[in-house]
């Protein structure tokens, strides 16, 4: 990669899809090109899955920390909205520790306000997903929107980050989530043990709380909680800062298509949120990230999926993970449309996978619209239709619509990367700046001699 000079001090990474456009790659490339000092992770929780592959072969699926951390000195914060799963952290980290990356935890910080993920939250979220059988969710199954969902219930016993200085006084609070979780899900023991026996018993053993303390204490020691004023001193800089979104925007809580959605905001107003609090007024290029074709893991609606299109290599995403199949699917416009409506103004696109429109990939077909029945005729739409703010009914009548949507693919398959990039910019009123032809930083390049 080549140093685009006019690249501003603070990249925000939006994903506009349902995930998996390459945050991983473009991450990792940018702090390198750039001499990024953070990556900010601004939403979402331990459900992120972002890849990372080195040119040496070795490779690492960040889910916490932020997906610049193979590059020495560059920083990791997870700011306020960030859900914490604290021994997943640990986890990850002896897990980078094997891979070379020995100062991981010395390089992350935390804010305090972040919220936990406990381990009956996890457990609780596994449950009422395998209750719900055919009209699952599409769960990950790591707690995040169990945490989400308890905390707003009962905000007196949500835990964050600073509140785990205090062991005590945590730990009362985790007696109370456990029975109150347990309150929330049905009486009959023998069906939940048959729903998930694992987290049935770990939501019925109270000695967890200690266990799982004495070692989330340890983490505390190593990286104490950062107060709000240190966490607005990294945005306001001097270091560059790559934001590192997770999820996607056809996933957002309000903006994807209900109920096969995240317990979290995806959009760039997450990052402009951060900066106000932290006074920072700085130009931002807020990014838009795609795949060359749309994916997607576990349940919920994808008008152009194509079983003929799994011939495509996926080395990282596999059917038997806990939501189940990865699904891909023709590029799809009237989603990306959908998806840049709720984004509001970008700065640019990022594209990655387009060393799939090689020779000898299965071909691509462009979706501009779907057919839909409508009162015993067929109905041509390009957009899906706009709704009020944060409206559930909404939401899920925009699933019915897509789980009724026949795609309607341009019979000439993509030729070629500039086939796809001259639609992308066209659909979107905004260029693409840098593209992927592979899954390493050195695949990565920009577009243009001032991307």
């Amino acid at each position: 990669m080549t140093r685009p000079p006019a690249a501003p001090r603070l990249l925000a990474l939006i994903d506009l899809g349902f995930g998996d456009s390459g945050k991983g790659v473009f991450t990792d490339a940018l702090c390198r090109d750039l001499g990024a000092a953070w990556v900010v992770r601004f939403n979402g929780g331990a459900q992120a899955g972002h890849n990372v592959v080195l040119a040496d072969g070795r490779h690492h699926t960040f889910s916490q920390f932020g997906a610049g951390s193979f590059v020495p000195g560059v920083h990791s914060l997870l700011a306020a909205p960030v859900l914490v799963h604290p021994t997943a952290l640990l986890v990850e980290a002896a897990v980078l520790a094997a891979k070379g990356v020995t100062d991981a935890l010395a390089r992350l910080r935390i804010d305090g306000r972040c919220r936990i993920t406990t381990p009956w939250h996890q457990a609780a979220g596994r449950l009422r997903e395998r209750l719900r059988g055919a009209a699952a969710h599409g769960s990950c199954g790591v707690g995040v929107g169990e945490t989400v969902g308890h905390a707003l219930a009962h905000p007196d016993e949500t835990l964050t980050y600073a509140d785990l200085a205090r062991p005590a006084a945590a730990l009362q609070r985790l007696h109370a989530q456990r029975r109150s979780l347990r309150a929330s899900l049905p009486a009959d023991d023998a069906g939940l043990r048959a729903a998930s026996p694992d987290a049935a018993d770990l939501l019925a053993d109270e000695g967890v709380a200690d266990r799982w303390l004495a070692r989330v204490t340890d983490l505390v020691r190593q990286v104490p909680p950062l107060s709000a004023q240190a966490a607005a001193a990294v945005l306001r800089g001097p270091g560059r800062v790559v934001f590192e979104g997770a999820q996607g925007m056809l996933l957002d809580e309000w903006h994807g298509f209900h109920p096969h959605t995240t317990w979290s905001s995806v959009g760039p107003n997450g990052v402009r949120a951060l900066l106000s609090e932290a006074a920072v007024d700085d130009q931002v290029w807020h990014l838009g990230l795609l795949r060359s074709y749309v994916t997607r893991h576990g349940a919920g609606p994808m008008p152009t999926a194509d079983p003929d299109l799994f011939a495509l290599p996926e080395p990282h995403n596999a059917d038997d993970s806990w939501q189940g199949r990865f699904r891909r699917g023709h590029p799809d416009a009237v989603l990306w449309r959908h998806a840049l409506r709720a984004t509001g103004r970008l700065d640019g696109l990022l594209v990655s996978h387009l060393d799939v429109l090689a020779g000898g990939r299965p071909a691509l077909h462009w979706c501009d619209a779907y057919t839909l029945p409508v009162g015993g005729t067929v109905q041509r739409i390009t957009d899906l239709p706009a709704g009020p703010a944060q409206d559930l009914v909404h939401q899920e009548r925009l699933t019915r619509l897509l789980q009724q949507a026949k795609p309607c693919l341009d019979p000439r398959p993509l030729a070629h990367a500039d086939d796809l990039i001259e639609r992308l910019e066209s659909m979107a009123a905004c260029r693409v700046r840098w593209t992927a032809a592979g899954p390493t930083a050195g695949h990565v390049r920009p577009r243009g001699p001032a991307a």
